[in-house]
């Protein structure tokens, strides 16, 4: 990044921020009243209060539906088209596990949110593993039945995967939600973090393949409802630190059910039709930040640092990531149908609530939306990190695009993305290179959380279809068609989803962690020969060893992209920290530019292409993996 990329805004730029503020701020409570209004006697969203149905803050749109009158979310399909992706789930053996939460009637909103999945190299072999967050049932929770177990899928390194979770011991056995994956004791091997309605679990690797749940030793283990979690050094001292955000403050003895006045829950509707209750209306749960001590434990900071969320909006996503271009990891906060946060890091263990002024908060209508999922990335190659925000049906998904520093405008409708979302619910979304052209390009998983709504002529479904957006080069997507039969056909309650080189062979696949059915693996088959280069970074004695907030600058044809290691993300899930750059007609990089979260640059070069490379601090590249030379296709 250049000098000029760090310069602070203007006075005249902070001046208009302000005032900016200012006015999104009045739209938001103007919003809030006009909300409150349609449910007499309820306060405003984030108040608590008498929930209302539905999740989304913008007006009903008209019903879309394909031309066998099937709803565009769950049809819309072509008979010719490019072919992406293909769902090889059964295949590669995840069919073998199941996810459950609650009744597939979704009475209570605690069974319809979760679960997320993760990405990671347990056992440190180079080829990534799978973790999927099972739910649980209300039997379960009263001891009445087995709960259901979390899985760890092994890459067995020939397209398949084997479930060892009973045997490394972290089925969880818990009403699981969430997964985050970060080194936090920098032993150079990933830990698992898990967020439950009840405790959570931090799985401490052993380095044999099994983990040892240490949240209660370590201080994390909280309680209540958590959902999105994020490592990430934010006092730099070379040490992960932990956020957890909170939802809704569920109470199993006072049940929100629909329609029963004595407990205060007298009707819950979306489109006239009765659904479970909230968030809306329900307390919401805090949020909290673990400042890491070095010493195996975590202290709770939240309050201190003034990101504990005394709103109690209900948290979702969250993301430690460099908005303005200072080298420090800055917090995001997704909230659901509330105002989301920005906590700008100011450099001295201290944080700086910007999320009015930075824009984040709202869409550009000025109005709140329900948040669900967080992706992060430089679609238009500037060296500036973009955000993408999921949202409701009858809302769109919102492209948040960074000025560098720290300031964000809603561009979904000029980029767009904006209408052909407006039908679905998103939840995981993630930026990908997924034909390797050098520019990113954009997915999102969609599901519905009322199973109701295939009685109705809403337009819309429960299982519904993934969205592929391709990356034109200026600033605009296009829509790619789902063609039957192939992945983007895929029909599912989709929720977590993470993104990466599940084979080691530079193409960038999403894993779908469904709502009550088996995962999705969408496997990228694209058929374009454009090179690629992925690294593998090793932090040094002042950074996590994982390198979570490092930024890597690769330069090559004439495009400069920026990628950075990040934990959490999506929808309660995590992503492939390696980061990867497709190189278009390039045959050739010509630099690669690292840095470091302690502060240090490095400048490299890669000697070859089409190749996984492990560079760590100070000491360049450590290691190259090619599968492909290893099977004879390359040189």
């Amino acid at each position: 990044m250049t000098n000029s990329d760090n310069n602070s805004p203007s006075p005249r730029n902070i001046f208009f921020n302000r005032v900016l503020a200012v006015l999104l701020l009045v739209l938001t409570l103007m919003t809030a009243r006009e909300l409150t209004a349609q449910t007499p006697g309820a306060k405003s969203p984030s108040q608590g209060g008498m929930p209302q149905g539905g999740m989304a803050t913008g007006p009903a749109q008209e019903a879309v539906f394909d031309s066998r009158h099937r709803p565009i979310t769950a049809g819309g399909f072509v008979k010719t088209g490019p072919v992406v992706f293909m769902n090889t789930a059964e295949r590669a053996g995840l069919t073998s596990w199941h996810h459950t939460a609650g009744t597939l009637e979704k009475r209570y909103i605690l069974e319809a949110k979760g679960p997320g999945v993760a990405l990671l190299d347990y056992d440190n072999d180079g080829w990534l593993d799978i973790y999927f967050v099972n739910g649980s049932t209300f039997n379960a929770l009263d001891g009445k039945e087995a709960s259901p177990q979390a899985a760890l899928f092994h890459n067995n390194h020939d397209g398949t995967f084997t479930n060892v979770a009973v045997k490394a011991g972290v089925t969880n056995d818990r009403w699981g939600y969430g997964v985050v994956i970060g080194d936090y004791d920098n032993d150079g091997w990933p830990d698992i973090y898990v967020s439950n309605y009840g405790k959570n679990r931090l799985y401490h690797n052993n380095h044999d393949g099994t983990f040892t749940d240490v949240a209660d030793k370590t201080g994390v283990a909280l309680g209540g409802w958590s959902t999105g979690a994020t490592f990430g050094d934010y006092d730099g001292d070379g040490r992960l630190d932990l956020f957890v955000a909170g939802y809704i403050r569920f109470d199993l003895n006072n049940l929100p059910t629909n329609r029963t006045v004595a407990g205060g829950y007298p009707s819950c509707s979306y489109h006239s039709n009765p659904v479970m209750c909230g968030p809306r209306g329900l307390p919401g749960e805090h949020d909290h930040l673990f400042h890491n001590n070095g010493d195996g434990t975590f202290t709770d900071a939240s309050e201190k640092l003034g990101v504990s969320d005394p709103n109690g909006y209900y948290g979702l996503g969250a993301l430690f990531v460099d908005v303005n271009g200072d080298g420090k990891p800055d917090l995001i906060v997704a909230n659901d149908s509330t105002p989301n946060y920005l906590y700008i890091n100011k450099g001295n263990g201290t944080f700086e609530d910007q999320s009015y002024a930075s824009g984040l908060a709202v869409n550009e209508d000025g109005r709140e939306v329900a948040n669900m999922g967080l992706a992060a990335g430089d679609y238009e190659n500037n060296g500036h990190l973009d955000l993408v925000s999921t949202t409701f049906s009858d809302d769109y998904d919102v492209i948040f695009r960074n000025d560098g520093h720290g300031n964000f405008t809603d561009v979904s409708f000029e980029s767009g993305i904006a209408a052909p979302t407006m039908p679905f619910v998103g939840f995981a979304d993630g930026f990908l290179d997924y034909d390797n052209d050098g520019w990113k390009d954009l997915l999102i998983v969609n599901g519905h959380v009322y199973p109701t709504v295939d009685k109705t002529e809403a337009g819309t479904s429960y299982a519904q279809r993934p969205l592929l957006f391709h990356n034109l080069k200026n600033g605009k997507f296009e829509l790619i068609p789902a063609v039957e039969g192939t992945g983007l056909a895929t029909v599912s309650v989709g929720r977590g989803g993470a993104f990466g080189d599940l084979f080691n062979d530079g193409k960038i696949d999403v894993v779908i962690a469904n709502m009550d059915q088996v995962p999705v693996l969408l496997r990228n088959v694209n058929p374009d020969h454009h090179h690629w280069v992925e690294m593998k970074l090793v932090g040094g004695p002042k950074s996590p060893r994982d390198a979570v907030g490092a930024a890597v600058y690769l330069t090559a044809g004439g495009i400069r992209q920026r990628g950075d290691v990040l934990s959490g993300g999506s929808y309660l899930s995590s992503n492939d920290m390696r980061v990867h750059f497709g190189l278009g007609d390039a045959t050739a990089v010509d630099s690669v530019e690292i840095h470091w979260p302690s502060g240090a640059i490095e400048r490299t070069k890669v000697p070859n292409l089409d190749r996984i490379f492990t560079m760590e601090e100070g000491k360049g590249i450590t290691a190259e993996l090619c599968v492909a030379c290893v099977v004879g296709k390359k040189p």
